[in-house]
């Protein structure tokens, strides 16, 4: 269009907040350039404020726990290059390997991510995915139907992001992926892919619903450790139904790693090492 009829164009894709606003100042860029005048920037600080949560979720300490974790991104190449720059430009998520099965724009997509990943692979071979997946050990995916399958095999979360794609991930609901209500759906997609695969490793150390403990249950006293006054306070905050199993997980991480009291940052400690 550009070429035959002078039509100009946008290229843009509006995910996540900062590509959005840019593809908004490039719109604004080419009408002014055509003789109109007109300034968005007040509706896009109004969307990043009150309509998208991404921003200020990014900021959040739900969203600094997922600092630095890995993560694993393929697709077709709009998506899986936004949400690569997603994941490590606004959410501080290591994105271990980037990937499209669309040959066709190798350039444009290792252009796109080469500064936000370790690592690029360029393949429309699912084993050779697969293999790359298996080898990284992700504590998520962000991928296709195909990445998902992989994830149930190797035990790791995977979020859909492109086609291929199940009948699942159409709701019928309005649940947008591009723009600033984009950005929220993508924020949910994110934070459930990594915290529910972490569900088996918090029955681990939480118990699941058939401890037979009772709900009162305090702090027992025969233990060899001492607790500081601090960690009593926060372990008493936990559910009594669990409080018994997250004493005794408590204990034997101080135990393996030679302390010989339990203060909050060895609390801390203890459960940031459930999700690693």
């Amino acid at each position: 269009l550009e070429e035959q009829f002078g039509m100009p164009y946008v290229d843009i894709a509006p995910l996540g907040v900062v590509e959005t606003a840019r593809c908004i100042r490039k719109i604004q860029e080419i009408v002014n350039g055509q003789g109109a005048n007109v300034d968005y920037e007040e509706y896009i600080d109004n969307q990043t404020l009150y309509v998208s949560q991404a921003a200020w979720f990014s900021r959040s300490i739900d969203c600094q726990n997922l600092t630095g974790k890995k993560a694993v991104v393929f697709g077709d190449n709009t998506h899986a290059a936004a949400m690569t720059k997603i994941l490590a430009r606004e959410m501080g998520i290591h994105v271990v390997l980037a990937g499209t099965y669309c040959k066709y724009d190798a350039d444009w997509f290792k252009e796109q991510v080469s500064e936000y990943c370790d690592e690029i692979l360029i393949s429309d071979d699912n084993g050779a995915i697969g293999d790359a997946i298996a080898r990284i050990e992700p504590s998520a995916i962000f991928g296709t139907q195909m990445e998902r399958h992989v994830g149930k095999r190797l035990n790791i979360p995977c979020g859909v992001i492109a086609a291929p794609i199940h009948i699942q991930n159409f709701p019928i609901g309005y649940r947008p992926f591009m723009g600033y209500e984009g950005t929220n759906q993508i924020a949910d997609l994110v934070y459930n892919s990594f915290t529910l695969g972490m569900e088996d490793h918090l029955l681990e150390i939480f118990g699941g619903h058939d401890t037979k403990e009772v709900i009162t249950k305090g702090i027992s006293a025969d233990s060899d450790l001492n607790w500081s006054k601090d960690a009593k306070a926060e372990l008493n905050k936990v559910p009594g139904f669990v409080r018994g199993k997250v004493k005794r997980n408590t204990e034997k991480f101080a135990r393996e790693r030679g302390f010989s009291e339990i203060t909050l940052e060895v609390m801390y400690a203890a459960k940031e090492a459930v999700g690693a």
